[in-house]
This record gives C-alpha cells, structure tokens and sequence, in this order.
C-alpha cells in the first residue's frame, strides 16, 4: 500500500519528468554531473492530490546586490523558497480568474459569502497541504545530517566576537543576547555545533554573503504565518493555507534536527522544539499550526545522493546553476539565473520573473481592481468599499513596495512575524535593500 507521503512524492517527481531537458541539470563539457534540490507543494482533496507549485534551485542573492534588485531579482531561490513563491503565484492566479468572472470556481479557494467581507477568498478547508523536498532543507533542520558528513565533525571554534542566540528552548538563556549586525558571522553550515538558532543561507567560503534566512527558519515560520506572501494575505484568509506535512526522503531525515527546528513540543523526544514558546499562540486570523515531518523511500533522480551514487564519486558532481519554477493549470514554466529569468541581463526589467515582487505586485493591483469593480456594479453606485481599501495607501495602492508591507492592512501579519521573531526564532535580521520600487518605476 503507497503511504501519503509516497504519494506526495511521487506526485511532484511525475511532474518534474515532464520536462523538458533544458530545465534539468545536466552534464557539463567537462564531465561534471550536475544536481540540483527539488521542492514542490501539493493539494490534497477527497479526491484529487496535484502538485500545484514546483522548483529547483540552490543559490541567492548577495547582501551587496539587494540595492539593485529593484523588485525585478528574486532574493532566494533555494527550491522550498521558490516553490512557495510559485505557491501564491499560483494563488493570485486563481484569485484573478474568480474576480475576473463571476461564474468562474476553483478547487482550491472559494469566495466569502459577503462581497465585503475581508480577505475576500478563503482556502476550503477540506484541502489539505503538504511540501516534499528532496534534500533537508538548509539551516538547523540538517544540521545532524551536516555533522555526520564531515571529515572531521569535531564542534568549529566560536568566532569571539558573536554572542550566539538561540531559538531552542533547550540550549538558550532567559534572554540571549542578540548577534550584532557587523558580527553574524554564521553561515548556513558553518559553526554547526550550535543548535536551535537562526542561520543564513550556506554559501562556499569565498561567495559574497547574504543575509537570506535559511530554508529551515522560513518553513519554521510558515507554522505562523500560514504559506501566504505579504500580498497574497491581502486576498486570501490563512485560516487554512498552513502545511498539514513535510515530506523528506528517509536519507535526509533528522528525527533530533527536525523535531529541535519545526517543534512546538518542550517536552518532545529526540530533542526539544524551538517554537515550543508559541504553542497555541493565535492571532486575529492566524495561528500557530505545526506540520507532521513524514518521510517517503523515493529520491529524486537528480538528488546529490543519486548523482553521487551514479557517478561514484563527489568529485565528480557539481551544483547546478540553473533554477526553475512552474505552476500547474496552464501556468507558467521558466527558467532563472541569478534571480532572473535565463538569458536576461541582471536586474533587466524584462528579466523579471511571474514570482518577483514586481510582477506580483502587478498582478495583485489586477485583482483588487477587479474585485472593487466588481463590488461597485453590485452596489450600482460609485461607493467606496471593502475592496476599494485594497487600492487605497493602507494596501497595494502605496507608493512603494515597503509601503504595501508596512501598510494597515497588513498590521496584524507583521506581528505575527515579530511575535515569532522575538520568542522563538531569535537572531532573525531582515534582509532589506529591495524595497524603495513602485509598479511604474524602471
């Protein structure tokens, strides 16, 4: 009998082959087998399971280039990131399609009884969510796994200038002293004796830093603030957009990492939970909601065990550059480098991808001006609505992206996020730069 998590799996694998082998990794001219991780995430109805949103890819954005990005470069492209972008793309889509007709249904979200009622879709509750990743995600999820696959797994030396803050309950002082800016010196693997905290993205030694979070710390926090973006949120309610599972390969599975990163249970075996400080903690619409981790037999062929295994031999493999993202129902499939779409310049406007803030950002204004359209010609007068306030400065109708997220409309899922910064997932530094760009601006 194929369990769920099988099921899940191999829904996204089936997907991934569909494609074309231009967006697969390959091998190089120089004899180099590439690989590359892979997430996906998955609806599950009484009878339906589809894989919704699909990624790969491994790389993000330097602290250095934020500045540049201009709405147009995605930041993080790591395959669980970029698949929750593609996530509500795909989201928004949907969105547009029932605002744009009235007649129109979806399996996945349904209207609010009320026109006015606010976010105006709602996610129906008999379809569940999950998230496979090929690989454990990067940061304190894999930290076990990291450790076991060294040389030498003896614990680094701790730089001395960084007061290290711990999120694990287990491990962290009543009040942990907050890493300075100037000094976060921890990289995504690095220092790996260091449980429970907050890390940046791995990088090689040598790669200009970022100050992305680690796929680990931002799947943590979706437990909180559901799977929905900042401008997704503006439509849709969270109620039940939260992950009901983790689906790892049995080869990238941590019982002690996964239960230290994702649990809400202080008192939990192997080990501890660092969110444990936020068990049925709730908010106006939101709540905290663990994840089960689950794990399937299957691997994905393009897997860095698989690769090695194929080629018998590390030395012989090499992370693939290329990142992709597609989206079911006749979605958009694209390939990216360097946070833009592939054969573009950098930070070219006509780069941007369907999943950068700017595009999204655009297609979100698309919705909203529907959906007060819409509302008018119900009322049949020129009144001012629900869905009009999604236009007006206190949403989308800001001028500047930082404006939309610092809006009143968005109050209460910035103290989500605050509340979960500041009592679970402490050392968490925002990566800003990218934030000062209106639709119209080039």
């Amino acid at each position: 009998m194929v369990s769920d998590a099988d099921a899940i799996a191999a829904v996204v694998l089936e997907e991934f082959r569909k494609l074309p082998a231009k967006r697969k990794p390959a091998v190089r001219d120089n004899g180099l087998h590439e690989w590359v991780p892979l997430s996906g995430i998955v609806a599950k109805g009484s009878n339906f399971l589809k894989c919704v949103a699909l990624a790969t890819g491994m790389k993000c954005l330097p602290a250095s280039k934020l500045s540049q990005a201009n709405g147009v470069a995605i930041h993080d492209w790591h395959a669980e990131v970029l698949a929750l972008r593609c996530f509500n793309r795909f989201l928004l889509d949907e969105c547009n399609r029932l605002a744009q007709d009235s007649n129109a249904q979806s399996e996945f979200i349904i209207r609010n009884s009320s026109q006015k009622q606010f976010p105006p879709f709602t996610w129906r509750r008999e379809v569940t969510l999950h998230m496979y990743c090929s690989e454990a995600p990067c940061g304190d999820a894999s930290m076990e796994l990291t450790m076991a696959a060294q040389t030498d797994s003896s614990p680094w030396e701790s730089p001395p200038a960084a007061s290290i803050p711990s999120s694990n309950p287990a491990t962290s002082s009543p009040e942990p002293t907050p890493l300075p800016e100037s000094t976060v010196t921890l990289l995504g693997r690095g220092y790996f004796s260091h449980l429970g905290i907050v890390r940046r993205k791995p990088a090689r030694g040598d790669a200009p830093p970022t100050m992305s979070k680690s796929c680990s710390d931002k799947i943590a926090l979706k437990q909180c603030t559901s799977l929905l973006s900042s401008l997704t949120s503006l439509f849709v309610s969270p109620s039940h957009v939260y992950l009901s599972s983790l689906v790892l390969p049995e080869s990238q599975y941590s019982a002690t990492g996964c239960t230290r990163c994702f649990g809400f249970d202080a008192d939990s075996a192997p080990s501890k939970g660092r969110m444990s400080s936020l068990l049925h903690k709730s908010w106006d619409g939101y709540k905290a909601t663990p994840f089960n981790v689950v794990t399937t037999e299957q691997e994905f062929d393009y897997s860095k065990k698989i690769i090695t295994e194929r080629t018998s031999s590390t030395d012989k493999i090499a992370a693939s550059n290329l990142a992709k993202k597609q989206k079911t129902g006749g979605g958009v499939e694209e390939g990216l480098i360097g946070g833009v779409l592939q054969g573009r310049k950098s930070f070219d406007i006509k780069g941007a991808s369907a999943v950068s803030r700017r595009k999204m950002w655009a297609l979100a204004l698309e919705v909203a001006q529907a959906l007060a359209a819409a509302e008018r010609e119900e009322e049949e007068q020129q009144v001012r609505g629900g869905m009009d306030l999604l236009l007006s400065e206190q949403g989308l109708g800001a001028g500047t992206y930082d404006g939309v997220k610092d809006g009143d409309l968005m109050r209460e899922r910035r103290q989500v996020k605050d509340d979960v910064r500041r009592e679970a997932l402490k050392g968490w530094l925002r990566n800003t730069g990218d934030g000062g760009f209106s639709p119209t601006s080039s």
